[in-house]
């Protein structure tokens, strides 16, 4: 057993690994390179690295579908969002307390409850096929389209009294280099990721048939806590940096891209049979945190706020949630 044991768990870890450089690489490099080519700032923090942080959650969900384990794509996707919120935000207000000033956020709040609305109603029949597939990448593109328009408004607003904190702090986050460095770091990334991507699913599957548990359990534990450590390095990073719009940013758009990319595009190569526990448990959690989110961070009269007692609240919760998983499997 131990012996069976030891290359799954290499995999895992090895893949984590790769994967997290990969995607840094690959956000970096596709960042840079549309800063060469003349792109606001504003407009590579919403939709580049924005979407650049759901790369790995993307690439493990494509390659979970290809290999015939399309509910660890969706354990994926939703641990992934439960992990963001709970974990991610919890860890990062406990470390410093985070204050949201940016209109734009309060704009993508609304926008990441129509979306999971979306999700809950496609999957409500516990299944999704190729039609949900393509419903939510369209959803998808209108979500990028409309981000596009609004880094072009800020854009335009850039010297007036209206000027949107978050594009200074996207601004400070995009790296300086050259055009063909940019690439090179954009395709080499990706490449990362690819292969990364395909060794940690072939280890979450070995470790899941070892230990006699679902696809969908190591989708919603292991893999979504390791595809969701860039949301965590990068939110507490930009906290610490005084980027507090930034960090919130980075889940609320992570987030929403998951449940579009995520969870559509595996439907698009495999319909994909969901168990009732799925919204009974985790689609549930999902909603309870991010609505718990809202009331804590958007900040009806004045700026948002997220304190240290509130990011202990959002840590139990995710400690919580994984009992309740542990509970369910042992019964």
């Amino acid at each position: 057993m131990l012996m069976q044991l030891l290359y799954p768990l290499f995999a895992i870890i090895g893949g984590f690994f790769v994967l997290l450089w990969g995607a840094d690489r690959f956000v970096m490099g596709g960042a840079a390179s549309a800063r060469c080519l003349g792109v606001s700032p504003m407009i590579i923090g919403l939709t580049i690295i924005g979407f650049g942080t759901s790369a790995p959650e993307i690439l493990v969900s494509i390659i979970a579908a290809l290999d015939g384990s399309p509910n660890l794509a969706i354990g994926n996707a939703l641990g992934s969002n439960i992990t963001n919120i709970a974990l991610v935000l919890g860890v990062t207000a406990i470390v410093t307390p985070l204050l949201v000033k940016s209109q734009i956020l309060k704009r993508e709040y609304p926008v990441m409850f129509m979306v999971m609305l979306l999700t809950l109603t496609l999957m409500w029949d516990l299944q999704l096929s190729f039609s949900d597939g393509v419903i939510l990448i369209i959803g998808l593109i209108i979500i990028l389209s409309w981000m596009v328009k609004i880094g072009i408004n800020e854009n335009k607003q850039a010297n007036q009294q209206s000027h949107d904190p978050l594009e200074d702090e996207f601004e400070s986050e995009i790296p300086h280099m050259s055009l063909g460095r940019s690439l090179f770091w954009l395709a080499a990334g990706f490449a990362l990721l690819l292969l990364s991507s395909k060794v940690l699913v072939w280890g979450a599957v070995e470790v899941a048939q070892l230990f006699g548990v679902s696809d969908l359990v190591i989708g919603l534990t292991i893999v979504a806590l390791g595809t969701s450590l860039p949301e965590l390095a990068a939110t507490v990073v930009s906290a610490l940096k005084g980027e507090h719009d930034l960090a919130i940013g980075n889940v609320i758009g992570s987030n929403i891209f998951n449940l579009l990319a995520v969870v559509g595009i595996p439907a698009l190569i495999t319909p994909i049979q969901l168990d009732d526990v799925v919204l009974q448990r985790d689609f549930l959690t999902m909603i309870t945190i991010s609505v718990t989110l809202f009331i804590m961070a958007y900040g009806f009269k004045n700026d948002g706020r997220i304190n240290r007692f509130e990011g202990f609240l959002l840590l139990s919760a995710y400690i919580g949630y994984l009992s309740w998983l542990y509970v369910s499997i042992s019964a």
